[in-house]
C-alpha cells in the first residue's frame, strides 16, 4: 500500500470520521493514532467537515496523512487542498474530480463497484480504487473482482468492514480497508475510539 505513502504504508485501516465536528476533531484524532491508525478521512457531507480537517491536519499530521471523503467537485478539491488534505476520496469515478485531485497533488481514491468502473477510474490516474460497497459483496465476489482488478493499483474494500469479517477480505484480495462505524460515531467519547481502535490493529496485526 505503498501508493498512500506513510499513511497505508505503516497500517492498512483507513479510519473513516463521519459526522466528526471541530470541537472533538483533536482529541479523536489523537485517539486514533495512538491506537496505530495512520490514514484518517472526514466525509464531506457534514457540516463543517473542512474544519474538522484543518484541525487534524494541525494535531496529527506529523503521525498520519489526513485527507476528505465524499470528494465529488472540483471545488471540494480546492477547499480541502486549502486546509492541507493530502487525499480525495469519491463515491463515484468522476474525471475532473480524479484530474483536479491530482493537479492538485494529493491521492485520489475513486470509488467504483464494478470492474469497468476500476479500469476507468485507473485510466483517470486513480492511486487506490475503492471497493464500495463491500458489505453487499459476498467475498467470493470481490476474490473474482481482485483478480481482474488493475494489478498496478491497490484497491481497498469499505463499507461494513468489523473485526468479524476483516480477515474473510484480506484473505480474497483486499490490500487495504476504510473503516467508519465500527470506528467511529459522532457521540462517541475519545477513550471509545481508542478502545475500538486498539481492538483493530490488534486484529489486523494477528491476520
Amino acid at each position: 500500500m505503498n501508493r498512500l505513502g506513510t499513511g497505508f504504508e505503516k497500517f492498512p485501516i483507513l479510519a473513516i470520521l463521519r459526522g466528526l465536528q471541530p470541537s472533538n476533531a483533536e482529541a479523536v484524532g489523537r485517539a486514533l493514532v495512538t491506537g496505530g491508525i495512520t490514514a484518517i478521512e472526514v466525509p464531506l457531507n457534514r457540516p463543517n467537515a473542512v474544519d474538522a480537517i484543518e484541525i487534524l491536519v494541525n494535531c496529527c499530521g506529523n503521525e498520519a496523512i489526513i485527507g476528505a471523503g465524499t470528494v465529488v467537485t472540483t471545488e471540494n478539491v480546492k477547499d480541502i487542498k486549502s486546509v492541507g488534505a493530502k487525499f480525495a476520496v469519491s463515491p463515484n469515478v468522476d474525471h475532473d474530480v480524479i484530474r483536479a485531485t491530482k493537479e492538485n497533488g494529493m491521492l485520489s481514491l475513486p470509488g467504483v463497484t464494478t470492474i469497468s468502473e476500476a479500469y476507468a477510474a485507473v485510466s483517470a490516474g486513480a492511486d487506490i480504487i475503492k471497493l464500495f460497497p463491500c458489505d453487499g459483496l459476498p467475498s467470493n465476489v470481490v476474490k473474482a473482482m481482485s483478480v481482474v482488478f488493475p494489478q498496478n493499483v491497490p484497491f481497498v474494500c469499505v463499507g461494513g468492514i468489523t473485526l468479524d469479517n476483516i480477515d474473510g477480505y484480506r484473505q480474497v484480495g483486499a490490500q487495504g480497508f476504510g473503516i467508519g462505524s465500527a470506528l467511529f460515531k459522532p457521540d462517541m467519547l475519545a477513550d471509545e475510539v481508542l478502545a475500538r481502535t486498539l481492538a483493530f490493529s490488534k486484529a489486523y496485526r494477528e491476520l
